[in-house]
């Protein structure tokens, strides 16, 4: 049985930066909806702390490189 729509998990390693660390690289983790395998809608986005904690993407001071 083919599934028509399912929910996946990814975690890549994204570049990011921070005014006090610097460059850093974090794992952030995407859940998206699929459409037979193909992403159509991002569910939540959130990342690792070096704790252990997880932290919203949102909510995160860190931008981009």
């Amino acid at each position: 049985m083919i599934k028509v729509i399912s929910i996946k998990r990814k975690t890549r390693l994204e570049p990011r930066y921070h005014p006090k660390m610097g460059r850093l690289t974090v794992p952030v983790t995407r859940i998206e909806k699929t459409f037979l395998g193909v992403p159509f809608k991002l569910i939540h986005k959130y990342r690792e702390t070096y704790n252990g904690k997880t932290k919203d993407c949102v909510d995160c001071v860190l931008s981009k490189v």
